[in-house]
């Protein structure tokens, strides 16, 4: 005897097929969008490489800069040259020329002896206690300067009033890059006067002691010609503040610096 199978099988089976095959091809459609989203999209994790990709980028845009400030020296010098007298804004040039001397060359270096330190306990001892700081490399940048330093270089930076020296670890900061140690320090002026002022900085003699306990690396090189390029400086001249005459109750003008008011007034560094 024939067996009669159910109408309503063929019905299931049908639409289970159906929904298998909407479920591919929605599989499939993400697939497609997501490889077509990572082609146009670069996601990194690695903080090393985003920070590289992050100082190519301050590089690129700082040789721009320089390229149009060299464009607006090079104009600002034909617009003088067409005036009947010289022009009073000395301080509106955006390049800080190059200049070279003899100087100092100061070099700073992170201590190896950190990798066999232990305390006695046998733990591993302060590693704070083997690397420059930032303080180290401000000690010796403040110390020149007090020396007679005329112009300064940290690494290839040169420094400028608006120059920030910043460590982050065992990294230095400066204007957009970062520099692996040995930091070298270089400033043109008179040699003996700067190495003078860097033995006497009190901030140098505790660095130096560091030096002798833990094998930082400290050295002071004569320089009998050192060369610092041009580089771009300030847009806007500094200003500062200055304290406004004013009358006294008798009617004449006398200068009352404890009542006068800071006025903002244009001058150079």
């Amino acid at each position: 005897m024939a067996r009669h199978r159910p109408k309503h099988g063929t019905g299931k089976s049908f639409i289970g097929s159906v929904s298998v095959l909407l479920v591919v091809m929605f599989a499939g459609f993400l697939l497609i969008t997501n490889m077509r989203v990572n082609r146009t999209t670069t996601v990194s994790s690695d903080a090393a490489e985003l920070v590289e990709n992050r100082v190519r980028k301050v590089d690129e845009l700082q040789a721009d800069v320089k390229e149009l400030s060299a464009q607006v020296d090079r104009l600002s010098a034909q617009v003088q040259s067409g005036q009947s007298t010289p022009s009073e804004d000395a301080g509106s040039s955006t390049m800080l020329p190059a200049v070279e001397g003899p100087g100092v060359t100061v070099t700073l270096n992170d201590s190896s002896m950190w990798k066999n330190a232990v305390d006695s306990s046998g733990s591993a001892v302060d590693n704070d206690k083997y690397v420059v700081h930032q303080q180290d490399v401000e000690a010796v940048v403040d110390a020149l300067w007090a020396g007679g330093a005329e112009s300064m270089q940290i690494m290839d930076q040169r420094v400028l009033s608006t120059s920030a020296i910043i460590c982050s670890g065992n990294v230095l900061l400066l204007q957009g890059r970062k520099y692996s140690p040995p930091f070298t320090i270089s400033a043109i002026g008179p040699p003996t006067l700067m190495i003078q002022a860097l033995d006497d900085s009190r901030a140098v003699q505790i660095y130096r002691q560091y030096v002798d306990a833990y094998g930082l690396g400290y050295d002071v090189r004569t320089e009998n010609e050192l060369h610092f390029d041009s580089t771009t400086m300030l847009l806007q001249p500094l200003q500062y503040a200055h304290v406004l005459q004013q009358p006294n109750r008798s009617g004449g003008d006398t200068d009352d610096a404890a009542g006068g008011d800071a006025h903002a007034g244009g001058g150079d560094q």
